[in-house]
């Protein structure tokens, strides 16, 4: 069983950066791909980001490339996604995710899902 919490969410004016962390704890955090979606009010869930267990391979939903970067630090079992430029379409809440299998995250379907965090950013 792997356990995801995210935190670094919250409010923030449009053009302004955040940066949400997503801490993993249970199975070996190394060997797990990670990534980043996001469910805005009254939409439906999307993919966001991800990132493969050794880090060396990343990819982004057409609408953050350029602004949104994911990153892992795996000595301390995290995994972070810096956001700049923010606008206030990114208003959702962002769920960190972790599966085995990148293409598990990139189909939608990864094994593990956090609670969410919040971000608002305001125009």
């Amino acid at each position: 069983q792997v356990q995801l919490v995210e935190s670094g969410g919250g409010l923030v004016q449009a053009g302004g950066s955040l940066r949400l962390s997503c801490a993993a704890s249970g199975r070996t955090f190394s060997r797990f791909a990670m990534g980043w979606f996001r469910q805005a009010p009254g939409k439906e869930r999307e993919f966001v980001s991800s990132i493969s267990w050794g880090g060396d391979f990343t990819f982004y939903a057409d609408f953050v490339k350029g602004r949104f970067t994911i990153s892992r630090d795996v000595a301390k079992n995290t995994v972070y996604l810096q956001m700049n430029s923010l606008k206030p379409e990114d208003t959702a809440v962002y769920y960190c995710v972790a599966d085995y299998e990148s293409s598990a995250i990139s189909a939608g379907q990864p094994d593990y899902w956090g609670q969410g965090t919040e971000v608002t950013v305001s125009s």
